[in-house]
């Protein structure tokens, strides 16, 4: 699902940035290739972070979940037609209530 946000439609590859590829593990448990699988499951809900956005850059938040079920927020850009993941970390209460209540519609 789309909500004002930048077209992922076709890609398949990400940008993995050699500082970031461990942070999300380290930090919250998650490596990277897990935090890849979310944009491959439906429902996969795309929001346009407006505040973080730049003239540059546009920010988006992808709310989906794992291969094994794990629901998960990541926040990233597209770069050069890749997917570059900013960071992810397990859905907060308020975002799994709202990708629970968004992906009923």
């Amino acid at each position: 699902m789309r909500f004002g946000c930048l077209d992922i439609d076709g890609l398949v590859e990400f940008d993995w940035d050699d500082g970031n590829i461990l942070k999300n593990e380290v930090k919250h448990a998650l490596k990277w290739q897990i935090i890849e699988e979310i944009f491959f499951n439906e429902p996969l809900v795309l929001l346009e972070d407006k505040t973080h956005s730049s003239d540059d850059e546009c920010r988006c938040a992808a709310l989906g979940f794992t291969n094994e079920k794990q629901l998960v927020a990541v926040i990233f850009t597209k770069r050069k037609n890749k997917i570059r993941v900013i960071s992810a970390r397990p859905m907060s209460k308020k975002e799994r209530i709202f990708y629970e209540n968004f992906t009923k519609i």
